[in-house]
C-alpha cells in the first residue's frame, strides 16, 4: 500500500470517527449496561437469556469473589467490561454485595500503587465499575422493570472516568480501553468521546473482536464503509 493510500485511509478513519462520535446509539438505555459486550466464548459471570436479569439462581453473596477471580492479569479488556456489566446488574440486588465489590476493586488498585507497582488493569476495573454503577444503581429509568428498591449508589462521588484515563496512561496503548472510554464519554463529553473512539478505531484493524463491537455499537450492519475500513490491512 502506498503512502498516499495510507494517508487517505487515515483521513477516512478520522472522518468516520468524528461522524460516529457525534452520533448516539441507535439502541436506548445506558450504554454500559443495556448493551452486552461481545466476548465470544470467553468466561464471565453466569448469565441466562439476553435481558437484564442474568441468572435468577446466581448467589450474589459470591459476587466479589467470583468477579475478581475472572479479572485476572490475562483477561482481555472486553471480557472485563462484560464481566463488570454483569456484576453491576447483579449488584443491584444486594447493596452489601455492591459495596463489597467496589471496595475490593479500589483496594486492589490503591494497594498496587502503594507498593510501587501501579496496575493499569486494576485501575481500569475500579473505574469502569464506578461508571457502570453510576448508570444503573440508584436509577429509576423507564425501561427498568426489576422492581428493586432504589438503594444509594456506593460509588457516588467517585470519578470512574478519571480512573480509566489513568489506566490508559499506565497501559501506554490499548484500543479496547479506548473503546471503554468512548462508551463512558458518550453523553456530555463529545470531544473526549471522539478522541477515544478514534484511537479505538485505529487499533481495531488488528483486533477482530474489538472491530465487531465497534461496528455493532456505532456503525450497524448498513454501513459497509466501516466494515471495509476495519478489515483493511494496516501498512505504510
Amino acid at each position: 500500500m502506498t503512502r498516499s493510500v495510507s494517508r487517505k485511509m487515515q483521513l477516512a478513519l478520522s472522518m468516520i470517527a468524528i461522524t460516529l462520535g457525534l452520533s448516539a446509539l441507535a439502541q436506548a438505555g445506558p450504554p454500559l449496561i443495556c448493551h452486552a459486550i461481545q466476548i465470544g466464548d470467553a468466561k464471565s459471570l453466569p448469565w441466562t437469556g439476553t435481558g437484564l436479569s442474568g441468572d435468577p439462581n446466581y448467589d450474589v453473596k459470591n459476587l466479589a469473589a467470583d468477579t475478581l477471580a475472572i479479572l485476572g492479569p490475562d483477561t482481555p479488556v472486553l471480557v472485563r467490561m462484560e464481566t463488570l456489566r454483569r456484576a453491576t446488574i447483579y449488584a443491584r440486588r444486594d447493596p452489601q454485595a455492591a459495596k463489597q465489590l467496589l471496595t475490593r476493586l479500589y483496594n486492589r488498585a490503591t494497594s498496587a500503587d502503594s507498593a510501587g507497582n501501579a496496575s493499569a488493569l486494576a485501575w481500569f476495573d475500579a473505574g469502569y465499575l464506578v461508571e457502570c454503577y453510576r448508570q444503573w444503581i440508584g436509577q429509576d429509568l423507564p425501561h427498568m422493570t426489576d422492581g428493586l428498591r432504589l438503594d444509594r449508589n456506593p460509588a457516588a462521588g467517585l470519578d470512574g472516568y478519571a480512573s480509566v484515563e489513568k489506566a490508559i496512561s499506565l497501559r501506554g496503548s490499548d484500543p479496547q480501553m479506548e473503546f471503554a472510554a468512548a462508551l463512558i464519554t458518550m453523553e456530555g463529553a463529545p470531544r473526549d468521546h471522539q478522541k477515544h473512539l478514534q484511537r479505538a478505531l485505529a487499533g481495531a484493524k488488528s483486533d477482530p473482536l474489538l472491530a465487531q463491537n465497534l461496528s455493532s455499537r456505532f456503525a450497524g450492519s448498513n454501513t459497509p464503509a466501516m466494515a471495509e475500513l476495519l478489515q483493511a490491512p494496516s501498512k505504510n
